[in-house]
């Protein structure tokens, strides 16, 4: 009965309102339009984009999101259903693996600390690959784990291998390395003695390598080696050098957990503390199990955060796996504290209060933004940035009362806590935050997105059926192809830019461009402008 409540408690979580938005550019629409692309052309064995082979992702969560698009059509809603039917899965999962290692009231907390958290809980309303990947390793971790505690050890290993395999499949052999990574940190921090034997890493990693087969094996025998060369030169790319846009400083991930994993994040700052209180809390039979889970989420978190800080691309999502170390982490101390075997210092409830109450402001703030937009647009030198700010959003000074509510409600939280009424304070804290999750999710993201690329979706959307070719100009864009629902090009001319805007184009023929970069195509002599909204400038071969 707990396992079906936490089912329905994350569906009413992730799944209303989930095309509430449009998918974002670039991933969500990336991801999207393979899945399209799939449907249209029937070709299921290789991701295409633009219907050309795209080798950057390994096609798994492209087929989840095919079946889902099969089951709902093609809409935003089924590019991010799979994510919202993983958020139900991992949720019942973190449960289940807390109710083993100490009982069910650890399970609970820990889903509630995962759903109760900005990013865990907002990556499963969206439509890209992390929160899949992030299960099916952290599930391969999970089980590795498990042979040095359970007698079906080949069994876990088996399962371990194919959920690593998994994980390939869904976001490539970046799994493999993290997994490797993972295991020779642990092995290194037991002196060797981790109750995995080679026979187990043999079956690991030829269940990884069947799995992965299925896929990579198949692509091989059909149609050769170059697409495989492809994507493991792209994934090599990646993680060596700064992709366009996306570089950052050391210490970018270590910024974005603090702030984006609140409020679980806060409460690492508790292992600081001496645990000498906690030693009680290791139950005979299943203390050594849980001191070596807790080393293992210790070792997986570290590995993924130096890892990505190393890399030279820098994206949010690419520290989401962390998100699961991280929790569980948070998770035992608020257990603890719960249970009365942790106290709360001053110190701890100071960072909560500073990282939860900045929060509110922010969105607070946000509004006032909306509201007071010309008094801001003087100051802002970017003039894309002002043309977006021209977007007919609606707001009102009271809608800063949800980010003003949510911080009296961490104020609240603060101060139960601070009279050690930690279970009721824990609770506010958390279920405030899934509520103003809730309000951001709903309320603020359309109005940001009416901001950033409302005007470019619509222009695309009119062009839905429409026998045209539709191109972005001096940017780069998945959008003209979902929102337009482009199909194959009969003339593979289509793809050379300088024949769509001066050969003999075979159909009408349409632009976009930001303004920013629109000066050169407006002295263009093949190109009439047909309209200019919030930043974008459309035309039309003449």
């Amino acid at each position: 009965m707990k396992y079906l409540l936490i089912a329905l408690f994350a569906a009413l979580l992730f799944i209303p309102f989930l095309g509430a938005v449009h998918l974002f550019d670039w991933d969500e629409i990336n991801f999207a339009e393979a899945a399209r692309e799939m449907i249209v052309t029937h070709n299921f064995s290789q991701v295409q984009v633009d219907f050309r082979p795209f080798w950057e992702k390994p096609p798994l969560f492209i087929w989840m999101q095919v079946l889902s698009m099969k089951l709902f059509g093609i809409n935003d809603f089924a590019a991010r259903f799979p994510n919202a039917i993983v958020g139900i899965i991992t949720l019942v999962t973190l449960f289940a693996i807390g109710k083993k290692l100490v009982n069910d009231r650890l399970g609970a907390w820990w889903a509630l600390v995962y759903a109760g958290s900005w990013l865990p809980h907002f990556y499963f309303k969206s439509g890209i690959i992390d929160p899949t990947f992030n299960l099916f390793i952290f599930l391969a971790i999970y089980f590795a784990y498990s042979i040095a505690h359970s007698k079906n050890t080949y069994r876990l290993a088996a399962l371990s291998g194919f959920f690593l395999g998994l994980a390939v499949l869904t976001k490539g052999p970046v799994a493999i390395l993290v997994a490797l990574l993972t295991l020779l940190i642990y092995f290194i921090s037991r002196k060797g003695k981790i109750g995995i034997k080679l026979g187990h890493i043999g079956v690991i990693a030829l269940l990884a390598c069947v799995t992965t087969l299925l896929w990579f094996g198949y692509e091989i025998i059909a149609h050769g080696w170059w697409f495989v060369n492809e994507f493991v030169a792209y994934q090599v790319r990646l993680l060596t050098t700064e992709d366009a846009g996306h570089g950052g400083p050391f210490f970018y991930h270590w910024i974005v957990l603090l702030i984006g994993c609140f409020p679980a994040s806060s409460f690492l700052f508790t292992w600081l503390q001496n645990r000498k209180n906690s030693k009680s809390i290791y139950a005979a039979g299943t203390g050594q199990e849980l001191k070596d889970f807790i080393r293992w989420m210790w070792v997986l978190f570290w590995v993924v955060l130096i890892l990505f800080s190393i890399v030279k691309t820098k994206i949010v999502h690419y520290s989401s796996l962390c998100y699961f170390p991280l929790t569980f982490l948070a998770a035992w101390q608020v257990y603890l504290l719960a249970e009365g075997q942790k106290r709360l210092k001053g110190w701890n409830i100071t960072i909560i209060g500073i990282i939860g109450i900045l929060l509110g402001i922010a969105i607070a703030l946000l509004p006032l933004v909306g509201v007071y937009k010309n008094m801001l647009i003087p100051y802002i030198g970017d003039k894309f940035a002002v043309a977006n700010l021209q977007a007919n959003v609606p707001w009102s000074v009271a809608e800063t009362a949800y980010g003003a509510g949510y911080v009296i409600l961490v104020i609240v939280s603060l101060v139960l806590l601070a009279r050690q009424s930690l279970t009721k304070g824990l609770l506010c804290l958390f279920i405030s935050t899934i509520v103003v999750i809730q309000v951001t999710v709903l309320h603020f993201v359309p109005k940001i997105e009416a901001y950033s690329q409302r005007a470019a979706i619509e222009f695309f959307e009119s062009m839905q059926g429409k026998d045209v070719y539709v191109k972005a100009l001096s940017y780069h864009s998945y959008a003209q192809h979902y929102y337009a629902r482009q199909q194959p090009p009969a003339n593979k001319n289509y793809y050379n830019e300088d024949w769509l805007l001066n050969g003999q184009v075979d159909k009408p023929t349409y632009f976009i461009c930001r303004i920013t970069d629109s000066e050169p195509y407006m002295h263009h002599p093949n190109l009439e402008v047909i309209g200019e909204k919030n930043g974008f400038v459309f035309f039309k071969r003449k």
